[in-house]
């Protein structure tokens, strides 16, 4: 039994700034939804579909983000970019893509006068692309319901 894919084996890619995370996520909600004849399960349809996530980063790397955000001219100004998640251990490999997050502030700072742990702050994103997340090179959405879309 080989190593497995952990937290620290995952590199993220914010556009061109290679960025050192604490937390991570995507979420994505399908709301594809049970069709039904007569209150009986009856196939399914499709419904609205998005895609959501966080960073948590420390103040070394929130401030490459501010840099990018100052090139811009302000951080409502920071254009949508693509997030890139790569990981591998051994023969284990995951590789996640985020197309078009827009980034916002929700926790600009957290400090416990204590010490002992970095400032963190957290930014949640909003997916905004049609190319929306592929896992691996797979395609989440369907071509067919981004075809029309530009």
């Amino acid at each position: 039994m080989g190593s497995r894919i952990g937290g620290k084996d995952v590199d993220i890619m914010l556009s061109d700034l290679m960025i050192h995370v604490n937390t991570f996520s995507i979420s994505i909600d399908d709301g594809t939804a049970v069709a039904k004849t007569r209150g009986i399960a009856n196939g399914f349809v499709d419904g609205d579909t998005s895609g959501s996530g966080e960073i948590e980063v420390d103040t070394q790397n929130f401030n490459l983000i501010v840099a990018a955000a100052k090139k811009a001219g302000s951080f409502k100004k920071l254009e949508p970019f693509d997030i890139v998640s790569n990981a591998e251990v051994d023969d284990e490999t995951l590789n996640i893509e985020a197309f078009g997050c827009k980034l916002r502030i929700s926790d600009l700072i957290s400090v416990d006068s204590k010490g002992g742990e970095k400032l963190m702050h957290k930014l949640p994103f909003d997916i905004t692309s049609p190319d929306f997340v592929r896992i691996n090179g797979v395609p989440y959405l369907d071509s067919a319901e981004t075809e029309n879309i530009r």
